[in-house]
């Protein structure tokens, strides 16, 4: 991939993804909302800046504008941004709104302003969504993050039907733990499912390098814990012993807490 965009670039799998993509090669635009971090990471890999709102329309379709005029195009674009929230169903409506707006209408965003361009081109182009293993199973103690993520992959799954036979590759990157400030701090901390994650967490350059190898060919999935796909099977096949599974760990964690 030559002309690459990864947003929530700043940090964290962004941040991986920008440097892998950069080492091989590819003339890197990195986005982030923190516009110190973008450039931060820019200059290390001498990519260039374009900081914004990945949840803001106005500022994606800025974003992809730039991409042309300054690289001619995009080859790739990994749609990263995303943000976790511990939560219920009596978490206030602005931090659903707030994680509804990144983790789902960012990628909204993002195909309005660029698919019109693509669709153009004869090319075959890329999207790559990071959505997480909770868009595939759940996650304990995060209502909005585990509603939104599922909303993130059923979009990703709409658009790979609606554009394969049109040159368009969409692919979801659906991680359990990485080590990035996303689960090691903030909200999500102490969270149900913090320490479950952990044990497992993988270092955001070994994520990167999943994503690499899943570049070499098209599978939708794109799951840098193997085990995922098990659980997901039996998510599938054996619906109420999964939940049950789940729903033992939820009482688990809620006698640890006493």
């Amino acid at each position: 991939m030559k002309r690459v965009v990864v947003t929530g670039a700043g940090g964290g799998i962004g941040a991986a993804l920008a440097r892998r993509f950069a080492s091989e090669g590819a003339e890197v635009i990195v986005n982030d909302l923190d516009p110190a971090a973008a450039e931060a990471v820019a200059s290390d890999i001498g990519g260039l800046p374009v900081p914004g709102d990945a949840a803001n329309e106005a500022d994606t379709q800025r974003l992809i504008d730039t991409a042309w005029d300054e690289l001619g195009g995009i080859d790739l674009f990994c749609a990263n941004a995303g943000v976790l929230t511990a939560g219920d169903q009596d978490t206030g409506d602005d931090v659903w709104t707030r994680d509804w707006n990144v983790n789902v209408m960012s990628h909204v965003y993002v195909t309005r302003a660029l698919l019109p361009r693509w669709l153009e081109q004869k090319e075959p182009k890329r999207l790559v969504m990071t959505v997480s293993a909770a868009g595939l199973l759940t996650l304990l103690g995060s209502a909005p993050y585990a509603v939104t993520k599922h909303a993130a992959l059923a979009y990703a799954e709409w658009l790979r039907v609606t554009y394969a036979h049109r040159g368009i590759v969409v692919q979801a990157l659906c991680p359990q733990g990485v080590r990035t400030d996303m689960l090691t701090r903030g909200n999500a901390r102490g969270s149900a499912s913090a320490a479950l994650l952990a044990e497992s967490a993988l270092e955001p350059d070994v994520v990167a390098a999943k994503v690499g190898e899943a570049l070499e060919g098209e599978n939708f999935l794109i799951l840098p814990h193997p085990e995922v796909a098990e659980f997901y099977r039996i998510r599938a096949t054996e619906t109420d012993r999964w939940l049950g599974g789940m729903n033992k760990l939820q009482r688990a964690f809620e006698e640890g807490a006493r």
